[in-house]
């Protein structure tokens, strides 16, 4: 219900129709249009910003080191486990 939420913030008055209600005029259409495709071009703008950052691989190494480390270490703990338990079952 965003939607309807940001268009009753428009301040059309209080005794003027609500958006999408019968009676506007022509001018307070295009004015509610250029408003919405105004917060739609912000918006889309802030998710192309926020996609950016989370695929950025290189800032994500960066960030998340100490936890990549971790997780290798104990990668190659049990890689090295389950390896030495094949030699030993073969034997």
């Amino acid at each position: 219900m965003s939607g309807s939420s940001a268009m009753s913030g428009s301040s059309t008055g209080a005794g003027a129709p609500r958006p999408g209600a019968p009676g506007r005029s022509a001018e307070e259409i295009r004015r509610d249009i250029d408003a919405q495709q105004a917060e739609l071009a912000s918006s889309v703008q802030a998710l192309r910003t926020r996609v950016n950052e989370l695929t950025d691989w290189r800032q994500q190494i960066s960030d998340h080191r100490d936890e990549l480390i971790k997780g290798a270490a104990v990668a190659g703990f049990v890689i090295g486990g389950l390896v030495a338990l094949r030699r030993r079952r073969k034997r």
